[in-house]
């Protein structure tokens, strides 16, 4: 599959764009378990004008990560066309605009999904910032405003029409938010539209190896996008390849694993943000890289609210010491030496 110039190899798989999930460390740690392609967190377009700090902070990318996207939102056409100009100083492999996210707080303005309501100002939107930027753009977008709108693929049909490089289509429509299941034979109807030359990327739901493969098998995707599933779980890129290449099911990580995985995590999380910051934004991730864990209460607030990393790393290796031997296959934990 290539997107552009872009050659990202058979059946890619994606991490998708997360706001506070998907930043800098998060998304070096996927591209180790083999993430095909990644994107930053999604960046307000007025923030990006304004030069506001959290908004430009969110343009750091690294040369580990490519190819990597960044997303941009916005409800209006010349803020979003400025914003791309400046997103593509930062030299990203693509450009991304959000047309997805269900958010009240994005939608109820007309940004993110909120622009499916108004099918003519998202691909108008969508050609200025094509013919204001050199790099790539692509789109993720979501099958239509609510079950009596779900016209995916005349959008499909309009986007590619303007130019853009790739669609990325999330399974849901916006009054679904994330209910439900994701319905993808409308994604395989896009995909399997004649008139459809670019690629088409499905996302939802997508949280095994299994349904992977379904989807590219079903519905004939060019490529996977895995969002809510990677949380805590960077390494299901690792299973959905292994499974796709051999047929086998990977067995989970095992603790000591997970408490390699979470150290390496934490340190490139500070290296990028500073001691505090870097420490701060790992908390969402170290106590999801645990769960399900029994009798595991204390050590999990001790993780999300130590700031001493020496410390924090010696909890951890507490964690490889007193469950070591609890896995997917252990029907009951190893006893507690002492309590923390």
């Amino acid at each position: 599959m290539k997107i552009a110039n872009i050659d990202l190899g058979d059946k890619p798989l994606f991490l998708a764009p997360m706001e506070d999930v998907t930043d800098p460390s998060f998304r070096y740690m996927c591209k180790e378990f083999g993430a095909d392609m990644v994107y930053t967190e999604f960046i307000s377009s007025d923030g990006l004008i304004r030069d506001a700090a959290k908004s430009r902070a969110k343009l750091n990318i690294s040369e580990a990560e490519r190819p990597v996207g960044i997303q941009i939102y916005g409800h209006l056409i010349e803020p979003m066309v400025e914003a791309a100009r400046v997103a593509e100083t930062a030299h990203p492999d693509v450009i991304d605009i959000n047309f997805g996210c269900p958010v009240k707080k994005i939608a109820g303005r007309g940004a993110g999904s909120g622009m499916m309501k108004d099918i003519p100002l998202m691909v108008e939107m969508t050609r200025r910032i094509v013919e204001a930027v050199h790099t790539p753009v692509t789109v993720k977008t979501r099958l239509g405003w609510d079950d009596d709108h779900r016209n995916i693929e005349e959008i499909a049909l309009r986007l590619q029409d303007v130019g853009i490089a790739a669609l990325t289509i999330h399974g849901r429509t916006r009054a679904q938010m994330y209910r439900g299941e994701a319905d993808w034979t409308l994604i395989g109807a896009v995909k399997n539209n004649p008139s459809i030359h670019i690629p088409i990327i499905g996302n939802g739901d997508i949280d095994s190896p299994e349904k992977a493969r379904q989807a590219f098998d079903r519905y004939g995707v060019d490529g996977v996008m895995i969002g809510r599933a990677t949380y805590g779980r960077p390494w299901i890129f690792r299973e959905i390849r292994h499974y796709l290449n051999t047929g086998e099911l990977q067995p989970q990580p095992s603790v000591v694993e997970r408490v390699e995985i979470a150290k390496r995590h934490l340190l490139k999380s500070v290296e990028v943000k500073g001691e505090k910051v870097g420490v701060l934004e790992m908390r969402r991730h170290l106590s999801s890289y645990f769960k399900g864990l029994p009798d595991f209460k204390a050590t999990r607030l001790k993780l999300v609210t130590l700031f001493d990393i020496p410390e924090l790393l010696s909890t951890l290796d507490y964690v490889a010491q007193n469950w070591g031997g609890f896995d997917s296959t252990t029907l009951t934990p190893p006893p507690l030496s002492h309590d923390l």
